[in-house]
């Protein structure tokens, strides 16, 4: 928040909007940014709301995983990695939270992230037609406390289960050598 401060400082214009990744698999976020963005009243474009279409019910267990990142990202869905495992298993018992409430999983998804009131909107990145008007359809799903329970159950809130896939971390955070003088 030294940017906002500096703004106010300099007689600048100050940041209104952050935007940074979030979905049920990836919520580190709670913790660190949602609570700043609340406080300073910032608005928040959440991004990969469908986790790269982990969230989408195109990932599932047992069936090929065939979407256009897996093919040039394989690694992030070889189902050998822990974390990628981790996060198969979660999409799956997920899957049955989306069942039982009578939801697609991406209702689900973009339910989960819009229910967070430092959220402001989530941004989709559909592929095809037919993309567009699943994710146009769940626009105004509203979870139930019990459906956002059962998530917290699966996922920990304020928790990332591929943390070494977050891309909102700043360089100087990743590279020690500039902090060790």
């Amino acid at each position: 928040m030294q940017a906002q401060w500096a703004a106010r400082e300099q007689h600048l214009s100050r940041y209104v909007t952050e935007q940074p990744s979030y979905s049920i698999l990836q919520r580190g976020i709670e913790a660190h940014v949602l609570p700043v963005a609340e406080e300073y009243g910032l608005g928040v474009l959440v991004w990969s709301p469908l986790a790269s279409g982990r969230l989408s019910g195109a990932v599932r267990a047992g069936r090929e995983i065939a979407t256009s990142r897996s093919e040039f990202m394989p690694e992030r869905f070889d189902t050998a990695l822990p974390a990628n495992r981790a996060r198969l298993d979660a999409v799956e018992r997920l899957a049955e939270v989306a069942d039982e409430a009578g939801l697609t999983m991406i209702q689900l998804a973009l339910g989960f992230v819009t229910a967070h009131p430092a959220v402001t909107s989530a941004l989709i990145g559909p592929r095809t037609l037919d993309h567009l008007r699943a994710q146009l359809a769940a626009a105004g799903t509203v979870l139930s406390a019990d459906v956002l329970d059962a998530i917290d159950a699966i996922v920990t809130p304020g928790t990332d289960l591929a943390p070494h896939e977050k891309y909102d971390t700043p360089p100087a955070l990743l590279d020690p050598s500039p902090r060790r003088r």
